[in-house]
């Protein structure tokens, strides 16, 4: 059913023009694993006071009660503000969004939710680590042989035909630092325009070898996701319901909206190629409750219950630094190791970040998954809050 309420929304769009838990790979880990708590479908998501996890409850209800305060001023709740900061939209936005709104996991439950943590809002680039995990799924079923072979050798659609777009490989599109060049969906890769941009122009500049430069680019993201969409040739919200979200008993409420112009054929058939984001509308509409899966899911070492979903060496891989070009940045992941995003947190954290503020926040060292979404603060200050009232 999903499947076909996604169709009917391309084509109606169309129409318009760290210390990581361990995972069970050796009986005694199997053993252990039978410990591990996971979710049930939908609701049934068990709650459990914090003092049952070592947590100290009046600590953490005051860190509750400050995220509270913290609504985001950058994104309007109309979405009124959206051409200004991003440019002409090429997507549909919602009428409207949740307020400010998290849950926080400890060892699987749930110890601490406020807001509407149901409400399908978009999620802004907390897509790319969405696409991250594609990515990883495609490698892990051996459909690319090495994540540094050039995206030209897989793909024959013209977008890596030129000397600079051929040396790009899918490292590269994963690290930011790809400097492919060319026109996705009406957006240039450079950014120069103001109608276009909106108060993300940038000054023209020259471009760099791929691999050498780090730019957080989503015209370059979106033809990454492009790229894969040509090796699955099935729309990647399928491949991410299919491998992704159905295993870990995500809600049905969640879509990946694409743009109006976004639309190829593959195969003799029409399918629309999503985005890294909803800087120019659509992007990935999504719920709190089902971004605490996907997060718990990495806490997890890319397993659910008795599957292997996600491999865990993906898992490590994907929130690794990959330095020294670029922030402290893994596989379309932030990233903790230099102790500089999140000054009181582990170094082995880390994050899927969107605009507005959206936060995904996984910390393997304290078994803890924070979603705080339409947030005006600092993601540290909630954290720092949170790990204040993990008991030593």
């Amino acid at each position: 059913m999903r499947r076909n309420m996604f169709y009917a929304l391309a084509l109606a769009v169309s129409l318009f023009s760290c210390q990581q838990q361990a995972t069970p790979t050796t009986e005694q880990a199997k053993v252990t694993q039978t410990k591990v708590y996971y979710p049930g479908k939908g609701d049934n998501w068990e709650k459990k006071q914090p003092e049952q996890l070592g947590m100290d409850a009046a600590l953490l209800q005051q860190a509750v009660e400050w995220a509270k305060t913290q609504e985001t001023t950058q994104i309007e709740k109309d979405f009124s503000t959206q051409k200004e900061i991003f440019g002409e939209p090429l997507g549909p936005l919602p009428t409207t969004r949740a307020n400010t709104n998290g849950i926080i996991i400890k060892d699987g439950y749930i110890v601490a939710e406020w807001g509407d943590t149901k409400a399908a809002d978009p999620t802004y680039s907390v897509a790319k680590s969405f696409l991250s995990t594609i990515l990883g799924l495609t490698i892990d079923r051996g459909m690319i042989q090495s994540i540094n072979d050039p995206v030209a050798k897989y793909v024959k659609d013209g977008g890596y035909d030129t000397e600079q777009n051929s040396k790009v490989n899918w490292e590269h599109h994963a690290r930011q630092t790809s400097e492919w060049e060319g026109e996705m969906w009406g957006k240039k890769y450079d950014f120069v325009g103001k109608e276009a941009f909106g108060r993300g122009e940038r000054k023209p500049r020259e471009l760099q070898e791929p691999g050498s430069f780090y730019e957080y680019n989503d015209v370059r993201i979106n033809r990454f996701a492009l790229s894969l969409l040509r090796l699955w040739e099935k729309p990647l919200p399928e491949v991410l319901e299919d491998e992704i979200m159905d295993p870990i008993d995500a809600s049905e409420t969640w879509k990946w909206v694409p743009y109006r112009n976004s639309i190829v054929e593959i195969n003799g058939k029409q399918m629309p190629s999503v985005s890294g984001g909803t800087r120019w509308g659509g992007g990935l509409w999504i719920s709190a409750r089902d971004e605490a899966r996907f997060g718990y899911l990495f806490l997890r070492n890319g397993r659910w219950k008795n599957k292997q979903i996600l491999s865990e060496k993906w898992v490590k891989e994907a929130t690794t630094s990959r330095g020294p070009v670029g922030p402290d940045y893994g596989y379309l992941w932030w990233l903790n190791t230099e102790g500089k995003a999140w000054p009181d947190a582990p170094t082995t954290s880390y994050a899927a970040l969107g605009a507005g503020q959206n936060t995904v926040w996984v910390d393997p060292e304290h078994d803890i998954v924070i979603v705080w979404r339409w947030h005006n603060g600092n993601p540290n200050e909630l954290i720092k809050r949170v790990l204040t009232a993990v008991k030593k």
